[in-house]
């Protein structure tokens, strides 16, 4: 087996521990684990991405920002380049989320390459779920009104423009989404 082969499986293993206990909002609780696969195969598959760590930094994503996963041990597991990358697509749960969701808008253009190509291929991933199914909480009232995913394609498409000229495959994908929900450009 070649090493990025390797590095690939040690990864999604490390994932797949962390997110082991985590379910998606969706009717069907799909296990956690299925996005950021999604996530690294969209940028391979669909984006021709092959930089090992952008794909490696895929699929450890959401760790820091959903686990109890640290940035350090991040970067004495996987090294300082996919530390940094997942760095720059955590939020910072501290913050309301209205405020999260604004400083990605804020900060998406500033992004590095291989950050913003992980942000494409998340929105994509995530935007691609709301039109399959809505998520669904434990109550009525946390399922998600076709107002609020249309809010959600609106406020992707602000962060999406911050992230252009980064990869015409993916952003294309997006605009086809965001066109089909009738949102501006």
């Amino acid at each position: 087996m070649n090493s990025d082969a390797v590095l690939l499986l040690e990864t999604v293993n490390f994932a797949a521990e962390k997110h082991r206990n985590q379910r998606r909002k969706d009717a069907e609780q799909t296990p956690y684990i299925n996005h950021p696969i999604g996530v690294a195969r969209i940028l391979s598959h669909e984006g021709g991405v092959t930089d090992i760590e952008v794909l490696q930094a895929a699929l450890l994503h959401d760790t820091v920002e959903d686990t109890d996963t640290s940035p350090a041990e991040l970067e004495a597991k996987f090294g300082a380049v996919v530390a940094r990358i997942v760095q720059e697509v955590t939020d910072d749960k501290s913050l309301p989320k209205q405020e999260r969701k604004r400083q990605q808008v804020e900060h998406a253009p500033h992004c590095s390459r291989q950050a913003k190509l992980v942000k494409l291929a998340d929105k994509l991933y995530n935007l691609r779920d709301l039109n399959r199914c809505t998520p669904v909480g434990q109550h009525l009232s946390h399922c998600w009104s076709a107002e609020r995913v249309q809010e959600y394609f609106v406020w992707a498409s602000e962060v999406v423009k911050g992230l252009r000229g980064t990869n015409s495959v993916l952003e294309e994908k997006l605009d086809e989404l965001f066109r089909q929900r009738g949102v501006q450009l």
